[in-house]
């Protein structure tokens, strides 16, 4: 068993989940079930998979957790793009909410490559 809280992705992803809550936070109303629901499930899948695969006993079982949240990260982005051409963010708020995923999508990427080699 891994600690989580000792791998980098894990701290951006925990730190991208709370920045999507507070940014979400703002979106109209009529999207509480729509695009505000699906980024912030997509955000706490990325932290959450990467905790639920250093759970796990085997590297293959962590390395397919990893891939989840992997596919979650690139959900946060396409979803983040969306809301941004919808006008729902501040342009601030949005070029660092997308630098933040494409952080965490970077160093998760090098965490999975990493294993993998």
């Amino acid at each position: 068993m891994r600690d989580h809280r000792k791998l980098r992705a894990f701290e951006l992803a925990d730190g991208l989940a709370l920045e999507v809550y507070r940014q979400t936070k703002h979106f109209p109303q009529e999207e509480l079930f729509g695009l505000t629901s699906q980024m912030r499930r997509a955000a706490v899948s990325v932290a959450s998979n990467i905790v639920e695969g250093c759970a796990r006993n085997s590297e293959a079982d962590f390395l397919r957790f990893l891939d989840m949240a992997y596919g979650s990260i690139r959900e946060l982005e396409y979803q983040t793009s969306l809301a941004a051409r919808l006008g729902y963010f501040q342009q601030p708020a949005v070029e660092a909410l997308t630098a933040s995923v494409e952080e965490t999508g970077r160093v998760l990427y090098g965490l999975i490559r990493s294993f993998r080699s």
